[in-house]
């Protein structure tokens, strides 16, 4: 699909979609729980829906209700007491990192004997350490660096280790499966934990399925920091209703057009104190020079005098690449640093964010593990390939509001995997899109 935008500035108030980071947990936390639960959740997307049809392959029934989904969790061995896996399923994660880093764990906790499928792209994203510490706790796994991945055995209990450095959907991956295991479970982390604030989201779900997790923090004999999370053997209760809240990651777009347009814009039914990351999108505008405004139910951005900024994103990496285009209408220029875990996205979000904001008109290079960017005024516009990764394509149209010229967004079609409806929500802001079929 192609998008063609006449670039004018966007402003009003957009509805907040339900959090994809929060959906997939709470999905998943209610398929093992030892009763139904009721989500509310009033969107989707591409992700949501591979993990619901991960789930269900491993014998969940889901189905939708008004507002969201009501869940009845797989069936329990009666010998064990342990949820059923079917025996062979396929496990289909589409393209969602998330999805297969998230339920491996849970089928080798289940000890399902499970296939995993995927997009080509996700396939020769790295699953290793994780993978590793599987197979040291009894798991066979064959195929790992591609798809078909086979998963066989039931993982043990004990302690399991990774550095700080790799994604944090590894560490949030153990602590799903941690009460279905059967003993106590220690996750150690040597060195900084790389986006941090999705690993607090994973607790967060966990207690409201009244799992605890124990946390220490220290130091190892060679001086790193070494965080240590326990979760005592217990399992999943259901809360019985639980909501998914407004999502951060994706109200940012609509911010950021807020800080480059002319008028102010609001994104509806976001909460300020949310366990989310991604709600530092208010203040990282703000840093460059926006005016922000948040209250219980809604955020606001208005445009004021943009200027250059420094910014470590190692607890925010989703949010660089719509930064990114505030930062090349910033007078100055913008560092931002901490960007290494953008190589291992959708697409290469270094080099991918660098390229098409070049395109664009802008002046930004890659610089080590982050962006380097010389802020102008105006861009000119053009055409912009979204690499397959909706956050390229999103980028795209939010830089769009700056440009002098037309901008086109090719493969338009990537922002279905987190937001099916930014089409329409561009409209309801004032924009001026049109969708063709390439």
């Amino acid at each position: 699909m192609l998008a063609r935008i006449n670039p004018k500035p966007l402003s009003g108030t957009v509805p907040a979609i339900a959090s994809k980071s929060m959906a997939h947990r709470i999905i998943i936390a209610a398929a093992l729980a030892n009763g139904v639960t009721r989500v509310a959740c009033d969107t989707t997307c591409a992700d949501i829906d591979a993990t619901i049809r991960c789930l269900t392959a491993l014998g969940a029934r889901i189905t939708l209700i008004e507002g969201g989904y009501e869940i009845h969790p797989a069936p329990k061995s009666l010998e064990h007491g342990l949820l059923r896996a079917l025996a062979g399923a396929t496990l289909d994660c589409g393209e969602s990192g998330s999805t297969l880093r998230f339920m491996l764990p849970v089928a080798c906790a289940l000890g399902a004997d499970a296939t995993f499928v995927g997009a080509a792209r996700l396939g020769e994203r790295p699953i290793a350490p994780l993978s590793d510490e599987l197979i040291a706790a009894g798991c066979t796994l064959e195929g790992v660096g591609g798809f078909p991945l086979r998963a066989s055995g039931r993982m043990r209990a004990g302690r399991f280790e990774l550095p700080g450095n790799v994604s944090s959907q590894y560490i949030s991956g153990l602590l799903l499966a941690a009460p279905l295991l059967d003993g106590d479970t220690e996750i150690a982390v040597t060195g900084t934990l790389e986006s941090r604030p999705y690993v607090d989201l994973t607790i967060d779900v966990l207690a409201s399925f009244g799992v605890t997790v124990d946390i220490e923090e220290g130091a190892t004999p060679g001086g790193l920091p070494l965080t240590v999370f326990r979760v005592p053997r217990q399992g999943y209760r259901t809360p019985g209703t639980i909501a998914v809240e407004g999502d951060w990651s994706n109200a940012a777009f609509w911010l950021c057009a807020g800080a480059l347009g002319r008028h102010s814009v609001t994104v509806r039914g976001v909460s300020p104190t949310s366990i989310q990351g991604d709600r530092a999108i208010s203040a990282a505008l703000m840093l460059f020079g926006a005016k922000g405004q948040r209250n219980a139910r809604a955020a606001t951005i208005r445009p004021d005098r943009l200027h250059g900024i420094e910014l470590d994103a190692h607890d925010i990496p989703d949010l660089v690449p719509v930064l990114s285009a505030v930062a090349a209408c910033a007078e100055g220029t913008t560092r931002f640093t901490g960007c290494a875990r953008l190589r291992i996205k959708e697409s290469d979000r270094l080099a991918t964010t660098a390229a098409e904001l070049a395109n664009l008109g802008a002046c930004v290079r890659v610089d080590g593990d982050g962006l380097l960017i010389e802020g102008r005024e105006r861009l000119s516009g053009g055409r912009v390939e979204s690499h397959n990764d909706h956050r390229i394509a999103m980028m795209g149209a939010i830089a769009a509001v700056r440009c002098e010229g037309p901008v086109e967004i090719a493969g338009a079609e990537a922002v279905n995997k987190s937001y099916p409806a930014f089409f329409d929500h561009y409209r309801l802001l004032g924009g001026d899109v049109e969708l063709f079929d390439e």
